[in-house]
């Protein structure tokens, strides 16, 4: 998975969209995609989903990694107060488990199968991987009017939509 989790405060998001004299100048590359936004007002923090081809592959097994931003020192430029932000990457917290890891289950007969129902360019916007006795088929970015005719494919195969709290994905059962 090539995405990231931005944290940031209401205020600050706030200030960005009135224009006020807060800037952000974050080093994301210029293919950045915005796939979900998401409120907790307990911890009052927006939490956005981006997805770029530049960022690091991530197994799926792991926890989506963080970019958190900290306000460096303020300066006056023009009598206008700049924040300074500067991305800090939090890798993922190592799984802890004393057991050996067992080999990635190699994809059966019948997903290759389910994969093949799709066409080249359907293929292009999605993901497939096996998940005990289903093949989870996720979107690798946002679908627009490409999601009513994979939708169509994923159900003729007997798979359901899945809506997460961050991504949503299709389970197609293995039969």
């Amino acid at each position: 998975m090539k995405i990231r989790i931005l944290k940031l405060t209401p205020e600050f998001l706030t200030g960005l969209l009135q224009g006020k004299s807060t800037t952000l100048s974050l080093p994301l590359p210029n293919d950045t995609e915005i796939l979900d936004i998401k409120m907790d007002l307990f911890t009052r923090q927006i939490s956005m989903v981006v997805r770029s081809e530049s960022f690091e592959e991530v197994a799926e097994t792991m926890p989506i990694p963080e970019l958190s931003f900290s306000k460096a020192a303020k300066t006056n430029v023009a009598s206008k107060p700049v924040a300074t932000i500067k991305p800090q990457i939090i890798p993922p917290p190592e799984p802890k488990s004393n057991v050996a890891k067992l080999p990635q289950p190699q994809p059966s007969r019948m997903a290759s199968k389910m994969e093949n129902e799709f066409s080249p360019e359907q293929r292009k916007l999605l993901s497939f991987t096996v998940k005990e006795d289903c093949v989870v088929v996720k979107p690798v970015m946002f679908l627009k009017a490409e999601w009513d005719d994979i939708n169509e494919v994923a159900r003729s195969l007997g798979g359901k939509w899945v809506k997460g709290d961050i991504i949503s994905y299709w389970e197609i059962p293995l039969q």
